[in-house]
């Protein structure tokens, strides 16, 4: 949708037209009250800053929505088109770098208790495995940070995506 039709929805619409990028209230709630928006870069830098920083607790809802790095997103919505967009250069053919991912999604998963996190778009599966293996190096409260992070850019993507200039 364009700006100026996102500027033009009520509240609730205007929640609901950004959920896919990223489905914590107070972020959604941040972003569509500082409406109306002159210009894009205005949007993307209310979403920046907007609910920061991030709970413990609204981590792990927008956490859920996503799959894990190497697991193709199942449906038809919105959230599993992007997700399968960003890994794209995920090759579910690469047995290689697949059972290297599936075993680093694990030993992650382990250390820290949810799904390792990362903006995959534009990152090659050997970037993507190289930051899994330096974030296992990570405390729990330094990795926090770092998800929430990882979550904030995938959702700017996923905005510039959803609201267009």
């Amino acid at each position: 949708m364009h700006l100026t039709e996102f500027n033009s929805l009520n509240r609730t619409q205007a929640v609901e037209a950004i959920r896919p990028a990223l489905d914590i209230p107070r972020w959604l709630e941040a972003v569509a009250d500082a409406r109306p928006y002159w210009h894009h870069d205005a949007l993307l830098g209310t979403a920046r800053t907007a609910a920061q920083p991030f709970t413990p607790d609204e981590v792990e809802r927008a956490l859920c929505h996503h799959p894990r790095i190497g697991e193709r997103a199942e449906g038809s919505h919105r959230e599993a088109g992007f997700s399968r967009a960003e890994q794209s250069a995920v090759d579910p053919a690469d047995t290689d770098v697949q059972e290297r991912l599936r075993a680093g999604n694990l030993a992650y998963e382990e250390k820290f208790g949810q799904v390792f996190l990362i903006r995959a778009a534009g990152r090659t599966p050997e970037e993507i495995l190289e930051h899994l293996s330096t974030r296992m190096t990570h405390d729990p409260g330094t990795e926090r940070a770092v998800v929430a992070d990882q979550l904030r850019q995938i959702a700017l993507l996923r905005l510039e995506g959803l609201v267009t200039p």
